[in-house]
């Protein structure tokens, strides 16, 4: 990784922390969406990129979190510091119970059996009175962090971007240390690391857990930001979309998870608005899976390949 590209999220993190207040309600909405979408993709960037796990019931731990949050707020409210520790050990605590199970599976099982968990805590959502049923519920009173109320977009931008950059702080973190490494070499060669005495399982159960925490914190952040939730955030259809971020922006890199998270969103908000794309904008799905196609066609290894191709000593 040359110096560019190390400095890079630090630059965008400090434009946006002075930036943040003079963007309008519009974009500043939009960036927090985004922000939120980065955290939870680069949960699953964890798994996939680093561990080398397929999941397809990610929006589980997701939702969990929401949930959470929303329930242990109840109609008198909370602060942050209650409530998104719940949230994250709420979320944690089913990737805890998913993982232990699902990691005797490999391959497509695997994915399979991540998916029935995820589709079995949408229904308990979906068809059950615990969470309002299909119409979900609604937070009374967003939380409050000390005195400072998340009612405020302004206070809510600087909590998600503060989670954001953390989030990608400790992941930066973990690739350089011990446990990063040996997640690489599961990912690299699962057998030759067992042989060699590394508990492969512990490892992988550890970094499943702590992807399902960080999704669980991406869910607390949705949750404060729209004051509802409803069981399409657990829906397979939002594990869909969080791997064709990290695919999309590229495998292996935290700041293609990122990229992909933005890259995304504004492809989805593009091809859904009529002034720009007229009667097409009926159609957005289809014509973003169509620009989807062609970007990893054109572009196997995510956008973060594009800097490979015009320099190979700046691929990180």
């Amino acid at each position: 990784m040359n110096k560019f590209s190390y400095w890079l999220p630090l630059i965008c993190a400090v434009a946006l922390a002075v930036f943040g207040p003079m963007l309008g309600p519009y974009l500043s909405g939009l960036v927090v969406k985004v922000m939120i979408l980065s955290i939870f993709a680069l949960s699953l960037e964890l798994l996939v990129g680093m561990t080398g796990l397929v999941s397809l019931g990610h929006a589980a731990f997701y939702g969990i979190g929401a949930y959470a949050a929303v329930l242990g707020s109840g109609k008198d409210g909370g602060s942050v510091f209650t409530l998104l520790p719940l949230a994250m050990g709420c979320a944690a605590a089913y990737a805890l119970a998913v993982g232990a199970l699902s990691l005797r599976t490999r391959g497509v099982y695997f994915i399979m059996v991540t998916l029935a968990f995820a589709q079995m805590a949408f229904f308990v959502f979906h068809d059950t009175a615990i969470g309002g049923g299909s119409d979900g519920i609604y937070m009374y009173i967003r939380p409050t962090l000390g005195t400072l109320d998340l009612e405020n977009q302004t206070v809510q931008f600087y909590l998600v971007l503060a989670s954001l950059v953390l989030t990608y702080a400790l992941l930066a973190l973990i690739r350089r240390s011990r446990f990063g490494a040996a997640l690489a070499g599961i990912r690299v060669n699962e057998q030759r690391m067992r042989a060699a005495g590394f508990p492969v399982y512990g490892y992988q159960l550890a970094a499943f857990v702590l992807a399902g925490a960080l999704a669980g914190l991406a869910g607390f952040l949705v949750a404060s930001r729209d004051g509802v939730v409803n069981p399409e955030l657990l829906a397979w259809h939002n594990s869909g979309e969080v791997l064709l971020m990290i695919i999309l922006g590229g495998l292996g890199h935290l700041r293609g998870a990122v990229i992909g998270a933005v890259a995304f969103t504004l492809l989805k908000e593009l091809l859904s608005t009529h002034a720009l794309v007229g009667p097409l904008a009926d159609h957005w799905q289809l014509t973003l899976g169509l620009a989807i196609i062609a970007f990893v066609a054109l572009l196997p290894k995510g956008i973060v390949g594009i800097a490979a191709r015009l320099s190979p000593k700046g691929a990180a």
